[in-house]
């Protein structure tokens, strides 16, 4: 993975998402001068998700989604944009946490911890499933980190039970449709199926 960040992009598409990756640094000084500490500290939370297609090394088009739905999500807060536009937060959860889930799905495929979505012998349902658990659970995780923000930082962050549970619900949506992608299309640039992992025990003969 060390060797997928390093890697300097080799497409336009790439260029673009890393661009957008410096356009979210920049974002957290503006948010800073511009705003508050508090709203440099929302980006400034985003941004370790902002590296992390780089680490798996995605095709640039889901990285430029990806990077790209993370940084409207940030912005989102600091422009008010949920409580402001009623249904702002519906499209949002639903796409960043489809994004976020399918990345943490492949995240536990590299690390051997689960199977490839599309290696042989997984069935279809297999990522869907898996991949709605994780954006469930993100989205349980997300819900708490308002709660905490609110509770103890700042009344600023807008937390109330339908709002949580309407949330949970379009980012387990969102989840669903991400698994769907992982088991039909590749988004990582080199195969994760192409990899054989053998238990260590059968290694050792």
């Amino acid at each position: 993975m060390i060797e997928n960040f390093l890697r300097p992009p080799a497409a336009v598409g790439e260029i673009i998402a890393d661009v957008l990756r410096i356009v979210g640094v920049l974002g957290i000084v503006v948010a800073g001068v511009g705003w508050s500490l508090t709203d440099a500290g929302i980006l400034a939370f985003v941004l370790p998700g902002l590296l992390v297609p780089r680490f798996l090394g995605v095709r640039s088009g889901f990285d430029i989604v990806y990077v790209a739905s993370l940084l409207v999500a940030g912005w989102s807060n600091v422009l008010d944009l949920y409580t402001t536009v009623d249904w702002w937060d519906v499209p949002v959860h639903f796409v960043c946490t489809g994004v976020v889930s399918a990345a943490a799905y492949l995240l536990l495929a590299e690390l051997g911890i689960v199977a490839p979505p599309r290696a042989a012998g997984v069935r279809v349902i297999a990522p869907v499933v898996l991949t709605a658990v994780i954006g469930l659970a993100m989205s349980a995780v997300w819900e708490m980190v308002e709660w905490f923000g609110r509770t103890f930082i700042t009344a600023q962050i807008f937390v109330s039970y339908d709002d949580t549970i309407g949330d949970m619900t379009t980012g387990g949506l969102g989840a669903i449709v991400a698994g769907l992608v992982l088991a039909r299309v590749r988004l990582l640039r080199a195969p994760t199926e192409a990899r054989v992992r053998m238990p260590a025990s059968i290694l050792r003969g």
